[in-house]
């Protein structure tokens, strides 16, 4: 197996977009490739087909890859749920909630089998990996317990190349930066620079380019200009950028503010809301960003219980019961649907110190949070007119167990013959488990002319590709797109894999 490894300057500097596109790169010239990623933490993930949890982003380089997720990409994912406190799931199942000093001292260094495992089964199975790295390898702080970066390169024996973000500013003093805090043994790992998210004429970059190579004795690769592509962001940096885009649209029927909760999870379900130019999607954190919107949703939550309180604590569930009175509609995904009820309990501290709680009432219902997370890719069935009748797609990931009142009727059939979610009789309030709703075309279609009905507004029924067929093209624009603007010749022969990149 030939691996190569990206590591930043910092945070969201690309890294995850790069790893996508070089999967998709590797697989259109032939090769069996994968990603690998020893620790993530996230709370945006994703489930692998044995019902296995790990970062989102490994996820969809796997499909960048045209392969299926295993567990062994994404060997050890970070929830956090609290303050300093963060669930730790290895192989895909949850190992403990613990403490940031206690996980560092007493778990980490042990936790290093797995991820050697993970490392030596992608190795019998695939000629090339695709290593990302996490935040940066110069955090000196952390650096003794690092295992997401150096310390995988040498485990890989992968060269490593470093990718910087210009658009943030001080490019130049980030990389050089970086690679004077790295020892000696870890700079040699370094074989080349990356330069990304660049606006402007390459010409006028040149020498800082030429000085930076000569200061470095390291080759840059590629100067990768500012894209805005649809890729499902990870983390809470990647949700203001999406923020930041969306803000401002023409021909707007339909507004729709989505709470965004301090342990906001699996974001990703609204991606296909922020890409249509008929609504006008936003998140919002106080009762004065809230307005007046067609609709509210409550997404999902790595913490029900505290999030509900702050909620309530900063008036919002007040707010959003009256704007309910006065026409908005209320969703609910996995712990917000777990919201909409009457009561929620937690009798064991499964989520929080809280034992029980009043939910916001606006359906019959009540859960129970216990131990054991259930993580399951499912298929539905729509039980309501207005949802449409074609079969949905998408996943579970939840704790606690949510009981109807006999007169409230389920959102979906379950292909297991389970019922899901819960809608109120004229189709204003409704919740469900099921991750990844909207990314149905049909769903979201017929749900949306319900709303415009409602509002007296003139339907559209568009011919909507999923987001899947979505992300395909993504994929292969990024394959195109560093051919183009990275030297894929010289990565090749980094790799040993000559005879790559005839074109280059």
């Amino acid at each position: 197996m030939k691996a190569i490894m990206l590591q930043g300057t910092a945070s969201d500097v690309g890294k995850s977009v790069l790893c996508t596109a070089l999967c998709r790169y590797f697989l259109e010239e032939g090769y069996r490739v994968a990603p690998f990623k020893s620790q993530n933490m996230s709370l945006n993930s994703y489930v692998t087909p044995d019902g296995g949890e790990i970062g989102r982003a490994q996820g969809v380089q796997a499909e960048a890859a045209g392969i299926e997720a295993t567990t062994d990409m994404n060997p050890i994912l970070l929830k956090p749920k609290g303050d300093m406190i963060a669930e730790v799931i290895v192989h895909g199942r949850h190992f403990a909630d613990m403490e940031a000093g206690s996980y560092r001292r007493n778990v980490l260094e042990k936790i290093l089998e797995p991820v050697q495992q993970s490392l030596d089964r992608l190795a019998q199975t695939y000629q090339v990996l695709v290593i990302e790295g996490a935040g940066s390898p110069a955090e000196i702080n952390l650096k003794d317990r690092d295992i997401a970066n150096m310390r995988i390169a040498h485990m890989a024996e992968a060269p490593v190349l470093l990718v910087a973000d210009i658009d943030r500013g001080g490019v130049f003093a980030s990389i050089v930066g970086t690679l004077e805090l790295l020892e000696p043994e870890e700079r040699a790992r370094v074989k080349g620079l990356i330069i990304n998210k660049f606006r402007g004429s390459k010409e006028l970059l040149q020498p800082g380019i030429e000085w930076l190579e000569e200061r470095t004795g390291l080759p840059v690769l590629g100067v990768l200009p500012y894209i805005e592509i649809s890729v499902d962001p990870e983390d809470s940096m990647s949700l203001e950028n999406l923020q930041l885009k969306k803000v401002n649209k023409t021909n707007v029927q339909l507004d729709i503010a989505i709470i965004r909760f301090p342990r906001i999870s699996n974001f990703t379900d609204f991606l296909p809301l922020f890409n249509r130019d008929d609504l006008l999607v936003r998140y919002v954190k106080s009762v004065s960003e809230l307005g007046q919107p067609d609709v509210i949703i409550l997404p999902g939550t790595k913490n029900t219980m505290d999030d509900l309180s702050w909620l309530k604590e900063k008036g919002m569930a007040e707010e959003i019961l009256h704007l309910k009175q006065n026409g908005t509609f209320v969703v609910g995904i996995c712990g917000g649907y777990q919201m909409l009820g009457r009561k929620l309990f937690d009798p064991d501290h499964v989520e929080s110190a809280q034992q029980e709680q009043d939910g916001l009432g606006l359906l019959k219902m009540q859960t129970r949070f216990m131990p054991g997370k259930k993580t399951v890719r499912i298929e539905a069935n729509p039980l309501v007119d207005w949802a449409g009748a074609d079969r949905l797609e998408g996943y579970e990931i939840h704790l606690g167990r949510t009981q109807r009142d006999p007169t409230l009727l389920p959102l979906l059939r379950l292909a297991d013959g389970r019922f899901d979610g819960a809608v109120s009789e004229h189709g204003d309030v409704w919740g469900t488990y099921l991750h990844g709703i909207f990314d149905n075309p049909s769903f979201t279609n017929h749900w949306l002319n319900h709303l415009r009905r409602k509002k007296g507004l003139p339907e559209r029924m568009e011919h909507l590709r999923s987001r899947k067929e979505l992300r395909e093209e993504v994929y292969i624009f990024l394959a195109g797109w560093i051919r183009q603007h990275l030297d894929m010749k010289r990565i090749n022969d980094l790799l040993g894999l000559p005879g790559l990149a005839a074109d280059q």
